[in-house]
């Protein structure tokens, strides 16, 4: 981590004398004196120092996602060649290149166009699919960074000015910006600009699979050419999740770091039909994604003691729940105070709420966009289906991007399935249960 860096707290990261809680998945870090001093003035604006300290303790916050890093200046734009893979698109491609005219290069890819496109620096004859149309593209560039852009994007003004920072860390291998769905007047624009599945969110944050970002699309990424060498460039075997694929080998060579700040817009599919027809897609790479990276993927990761909380509720014993939820509560009081006694007892309600909470949210998820063809055959199921939407019917207000909410699952859904059965694995439908629901480390 580069000198002169400064730091911003997770939003959601929560501060007890000595004791920091946050990141994904949940952290407790116990902080000496000369930490708590540390910490103190990075979140009053402090630099980073050449302090080794400094480095180790800075380090572990942000690979928790405790803090988050704003580096000084890093490279150039014109150090970044955009990689433009492209099929039947010739228009885009040009409003791309003007987009992007700062970078030092540009490659674009025809894969396979009926008809060529007339910028095209490389040209499949045959359609190959974009992970081999990104490596046609990347094995061009000579410049450190390739910038991976589809012709269906268009960046914001300065959009590498808050990526390329980034770089100063030897350790970051790739930094992705916030795609964000172009605004529209129909119904699923409106529904992409709030639920697109490439928004990420406005929080920044570490990549890593289980977590809150747990990927980043390269519908529009930045990526060390070295590093993308190194992982042996993308999958040209899966025809959907190769972006997936690739950043978790890159996250086998260093760190990946996910930036709102930066911003790209990314236009989505002109019909419910294209758009439905995308999502099942989509779901069908989680099995090839499964055998490939195991333990990186399920439909929830979550505590065994939680989810049997939530599954008394579920079969309707809420008592029984209830008592649950108090004796996890009761056991990590106990583990806390074991470990530290900076922790008050309000503290550690809170922190058994939010784990509760938590893992409901991610039980709900699942069983919207998973679980649902084993719970539509019984009235109790169906009935579960029901309240796992209900807080977003609560959110939106409009029956149609409920609607959409629904179709969306389905379709993801019934790739996930069908996907299951090619590959011949259930990996994707099974949850994954941990012992404890944080961690916890200690710093300087």
């Amino acid at each position: 981590m580069k000198p002169g860096t400064r730091f911003t707290l997770d939003v959601a990261a929560r501060r007890t004398g000595a004791v920091v809680i946050g990141g994904s998945p949940l952290r407790l870090v116990r902080l000496g004196s000369a930490g708590t001093r540390m910490l103190d003035g990075w979140t009053a604006g402090e630099p980073l120092t050449e302090s080794p300290g400094q480095l180790r303790l800075a380090r572990k916050l942000v690979d928790a996602g405790i803090l988050h890093p704003r580096p000084p200046a890093g490279p150039s734009p014109s150090d970044v060649t955009v990689v433009v893979p492209v099929k039947d698109d010739a228009t885009r491609v040009r409003r791309l290149r003007e987009a992007t005219a700062e970078c030092g290069g540009h490659v674009v890819v025809d894969d396979g166009s009926a008809e060529p496109v007339p910028d095209a620096d490389v040209r499949h004859e045959t359609p190959r699919g974009p992970a081999a149309a990104r490596n046609s593209g990347s094995g061009r560039a000579a410049t450190e960074f390739v910038a991976f852009l589809d012709a269906d994007t268009v960046p914001d003004p300065g959009w590498l000015d808050a990526l390329l920072p980034h770089f100063g860390d030897p350790s970051v291998v790739a930094v992705a910006p916030r795609v964000r769905s172009s605004p529209g007047d129909s119904l699923l624009a409106r529904y992409e600009l709030e639920q697109s599945s490439l928004d990420l969110g406005a929080r920044p944050a570490p990549v890593r699979p289980m977590s809150k970002v747990s990927y980043v699309p390269t519908a529009a990424l930045v990526v060390r050419r070295g590093a993308l060498t190194a992982a042996g460039g993308f999958d040209e075997q899966l025809r959907y999740g190769e972006d997936v694929d690739l950043v978790w080998r890159l996250l086998d060579i260093g760190a990946v770091r996910y930036e709102p700040a930066s911003v790209v817009r990314h236009e989505p599919r002109p019909t419910v039909r294209s758009w439905l027809r995308q999502r099942f897609d989509y779901g069908t790479s989680a099995a090839p994604l499964s055998q490939r990276h195991p333990e990186r993927l399920a439909p929830a990761r979550v505590s065994a003691v939680t989810t049997a909380a939530w599954a008394l509720v579920a079969v309707g014993r809420p008592l029984s729940a209830t008592a649950v939820a108090a004796g996890a509560t009761a056991l990590l009081a106990r583990r806390l105070s074991t470990s530290t006694r900076d922790v008050p007892n309000s503290e550690v309600v809170r922190l058994a709420a939010r784990g509760q909470l938590g893992a409901g949210r991610l039980l709900a998820a699942a069983s919207r966009r998973v679980w649902w063809p084993l719970l539509l055959p019984t009235r109790r199921g169906r009935r579960l289906l029901a309240a796992a939407y209900l807080p977003f019917a609560a959110q939106t207000g409009s029956p149609g991007r409920l609607a959409l909410r629904i179709a969306d699952d389905v379709a993801y859904g019934a790739g996930v399935w069908t996907g299951c059965v090619r590959h011949r694995t259930a990996t994707p439908l099974l949850p994954q249960f941990t012992e404890r629901p944080f961690a916890q480390g200690r710093g300087r």
